[in-house]
């Protein structure tokens, strides 16, 4: 080899004159794809077994990598759980700011989020694991994605009370709030063993016999 030609480390950083700086990033760049794939992997497990039944050498090895790197990142399976759980109530947050911004009236943010919701933990497995296991288990969040959403509900539901000519029905607000939030949840519970409770049909059925007076349909987002 050349002197003027500076020798190469496995990582593409020259060992002559290394970039500390690129360096540093590739390997804070190779640390998040393997974070973000043990969660995935994770998840898909937590999913299918349930926290008992799920094995950190299987988690690491759907990941594709050691067990040493697993506990690199994670101190043990309930911390692992806690990253699933964090990553789902992330994407639960980002869905409800987004139908927030998207809608003015309190009945249609709560169907369109509804739908939106529904969406997501039909597709996404990381918040369909992050549900069940915040659902199941308490102590390793704060914050308790059932308790979030009937204050949601609860929330919208007083202020569709408080808008001019919005048909909220025969019920009480405490009655509606718990019927809504009962049935949603139980739909949630109910699509680990089969996703149709999650499809757009089974929302529209529902909120027509809730809300008769109310046309609360689907959007884009909702299809599945």
């Amino acid at each position: 080899m050349s002197p003027s030609q500076p020798q190469t480390s496995p990582q593409g950083c020259s060992t002559a004159h290394p970039p500390p700086v690129v360096c540093r990033t590739r390997k804070q760049e190779r640390s998040v794809r393997t974070r973000r794939a043990l969660v995935h992997s994770a998840a898909e497990r937590f999913e299918r077994h349930g926290y008992e039944g799920t094995k950190l050498s299987e988690v690491s090895e759907g990941a594709g990598v050691t067990t040493g790197a697993l506990h690199f990142h994670f101190r043990n399976k309930a911390d692992l759980a806690g990253a699933v759980e964090h990553a789902a109530i992330r994407n639960l947050y980002r869905v409800a700011r987004r139908t927030q911004c998207e809608h003015t009236d309190a009945l249609a943010e709560l169907s369109a989020l509804s739908y939106a919701l529904a969406h997501l933990l039909h597709q996404d497995v990381v918040s369909r694991a992050g549900f069940r296991l915040n659902y199941e288990t308490s102590g390793r969040t704060r914050l308790s994605i059932h308790q979030e959403w009937q204050s949601c509900v609860q929330r919208l539901l007083v202020q569709a009370d408080e808008e001019e000519g919005a048909p909220l029905g025969t019920l009480p607000l405490c009655e509606l709030t718990d019927t809504v939030v009962g049935a949603t949840t139980g739909f949630a519970l109910l699509a680990r063993d089969n996703r149709v409770w999650l499809s757009p049909k089974v929302l529209t059925g529902f909120w027509r016999a809730v809300l008769p007076g109310c046309a609360l349909e689907p959007n884009g987002d909702g299809d599945g």
